[in-house]
């Protein structure tokens, strides 16, 4: 998706703001599922809180926005725009981030009733609805090789059900562990839809996409997605539990606010890089970085919290790194064709080349 920004900006200029939101939302990817887990095990049972935490770092987005004007004001003085958010647009990043808090609460379920590396495993699947959305939605061609990522991925999570009793946390019935392992693949699904309706809102903007908009468009999203779980904390009343939660915590008081912030800021830079990511690379390409982090946070599970790696998992993962890796090495072959298509229409027929 070829967008373009308000300076005009370089390749390479591009290219590293691309690689900083893949670093981002690598981190984020990874780091998010782990402590929010660790919230959950110490003594965190306020499903309402977890999901709020997700995205209730979005003041950090106020910091580089800060920084961005106050750029513009040095070099275009009093000329420079405050914001480059639309009305439209502003709709549409608040929907957005509604239905983001919908799937944040469904996903902090899942996570409170399923280890870090089926949770991950599950959410890997991603990659199969933003495939399928980014086709209704932003016309994303199909090629042999996303569909036999989609069916690996697929099969994968079908690997996972077949072992599900024998990956069920102590203390924890079948039922609560199904409604877990249904509700994380229904996180999984929202959000890959969301993914390609954030390119779809790029492509539709009708004007100049910079940084800086994407950064407003990310708080927009956080605040109403946050103001969706703040509701949910009011009308469950799950607020008033919050300081005995912290009391009882059993890694102490302090420890419980170093978790709380730490969630809030791993998340948010979840969503500044898949943004980012949406924004100069594609949905898609989120979604295979989420999917390709997958080993990751799954071996980072087990090493953790010592979760059981059953064979059923080592399945599940081999099936999903081979669906990347063929996803991966065929958007390159499709990427490679375009490039020397446009090459070939470029090249004058009149042209000789050197002997």
């Amino acid at each position: 998706m070829e967008i373009t920004s308000q300076a005009d900006p370089s390749r390479k200029k591009r290219r590293l703001l691309l690689i900083f939101n893949c670093i981002i939302l690598g981190i984020g990817n990874c780091g998010g599922p782990l402590i929010t887990r660790l919230y959950f095990l110490d003594g965190g049972k306020s499903v309402w809180f977890s999901s709020w935490m997700e995205t209730g770092g979005w003041p950090m987005n106020l910091i580089p926005l800060l920084l961005t004007y106050i750029q513009r004001r040095r070099s275009e003085g009093s000329n420079a725009k405050l914001l480059f958010i639309t009305p439209r647009i502003f709709m549409k990043a608040a929907i957005i981030g509604v239905l983001t808090g919908v799937d944040d609460y469904v996903y902090a379920y899942g996570l409170s009733k399923l280890p870090v590396s089926t949770t991950v495993l599950l959410i890997a699947t991603q990659l199969a609805f933003t495939a399928g959305f980014a086709r209704l939605l932003v016309n994303q061609k199909f090629t042999a090789a996303s569909v036999n990522a989609i069916v690996l991925l697929t099969i994968g999570a079908g690997c996972l059900a077949i072992g599900a009793s024998g990956d069920r946390p102590p203390g924890e019935t079948e039922k609560e562990y199904i409604l877990g392992f249904v509700l994380t693949l229904t996180a999984a699904c929202l959000y890959g839809f969301v993914l390609p309706w954030i390119e779809l809102t790029y492509r539709t903007a009708k004007q100049a996409i910079t940084y800086t908009l994407v950064l407003e468009m990310q708080l927009v999203m956080c605040f109403f997605s946050t103001s969706f779980c703040s509701f949910g904390l009011l009308v469950s009343k799950d607020f008033k539990t919050i300081p005995d939660e912290a009391k009882a915590f059993s890694m102490g008081v302090g420890k419980y606010i170093a978790v709380c912030i730490g969630s809030a800021v791993l998340w948010q830079l979840f969503f500044m890089g898949v943004v980012g990511v949406s924004c100069f690379g594609s949905s898609l390409m989120s979604g295979i970085i989420i999917s390709a982090l997958t080993p990751v946070t799954e071996v980072l599970g087990v090493l953790f919290y010592h979760e059981k790696f059953r064979g059923e998992k080592a399945l599940s993962l081999v099936l999903a790194l081979w669906g990347f890796v063929s996803y991966f090495y065929g958007e390159m072959q499709t990427s490679k064709e375009s490039k020397d298509h446009e090459e070939s229409q470029d090249l004058n027929p009149s042209q000789t080349l050197p002997i």
